[in-house]
């Protein structure tokens, strides 16, 4: 584990174990590498080198009042990857991580890339617009905000009770374990991150990154996420990636990594080892 100095003066925390084929990990809004706990160990296993990072103003990375957005998002990571002196790596991201995966292979290209995978991610756009009518308005996000700028640590229960990880669906048992782990990654980082975030993560628009990206890419996706809709995400992803490949879920939370961690994990080594 280490830090390193972006040019703008930001410590970006970052975990990095074991050897091989490298894979990167970009977690999702408003979490830290460490919800990458289940991967990082699964992967490891299996003879790949692990790598996650904190984005700035999450976790343990710093809390700058400035950056929060897209490009800063793709900068950072390609601080990590330019640090780290990483070839061949795959670039896997959930949710907010996902945009920063695209982001970052438009904004920087794919030189020191292998494959990618984008599960229940952002793109290509989250907002709805005349040209993307399925997604969520603007009024959704407006109100996310102004739910964290009142009471973040109260908004930080309330997500992962109910709609993050489907707790508020009929029959699925709830974890008090996997909520408070969301809580704490949520509160260890910084309230003008988060909050900037959402725009980043709601307003940016990757089709033209998407566009641009030819190495193969596993966009992993169920009918059942209450926080990034299926019909404006996955397909549209899959459809405007080269060489992208879309697998659907039917029942499976936002946060299938971690409540549905065996599946996704054989699905993604599956699409890793093809």
């Amino acid at each position: 584990m280490g830090t390193i100095t972006t040019s703008d003066g930001t410590e970006i925390f970052y975990k990095d174990w074991g050897e091989g084929q490298p894979i990167v990990f970009s977690h999702g809004w408003p979490l830290s590498a460490d919800d990458w706990d289940n991967q990082l160990l699964f992967f490891l296993s299996k003879g790949y080198r692990v790598i996650a990072h904190d984005r700035r103003g999450h976790g343990r990375s710093t809390q700058t009042g400035d950056g929060h957005d897209m490009d800063h998002y793709a900068d950072d990571l390609k601080a990590v990857v330019d640090h780290l002196d990483l070839h061949d790596a795959i670039h896997v991201g959930h949710s907010t991580g996902g945009g920063e995966v695209a982001h970052y292979l438009g904004r920087h290209g794919e030189d020191r890339a292998a494959k990618a995978a984008l599960i229940s991610a952002v793109p290509p756009l989250m907002l709805k617009t005349d040209a993307n009518p399925e997604g969520l308005p603007k009024e959704v996000f407006d109100d996310l905000m102004a739910q964290l700028a009142a009471n973040r640590s109260q908004f930080y229960r309330a997500l992962p009770e109910g709609p993050f990880y489907g707790f508020n669906r009929p029959g699925v048992e709830s974890s008090e374990a996997i909520i408070a782990n969301w809580w704490r990654q949520g509160m260890m980082g910084g309230a003008k991150a988060h909050y900037d975030g959402i725009v980043a993560f709601s307003q940016t628009d990757f089709t033209a990154d998407l566009q641009q990206i030819t190495i193969p890419v596993l966009v992993m996706h169920s009918e059942d996420d209450q926080i990034v809709p299926y019909v404006a995400a996955g397909p549209k992803s899959a459809e405007l990636l080269k060489n992208g490949v879309l697998k659907t879920y039917k029942d499976y939370p936002h946060g299938m990594p971690t409540t549905q961690a065996d599946v996704i994990n054989a699905d993604l080594l599956e699409f890793l080892q093809s």
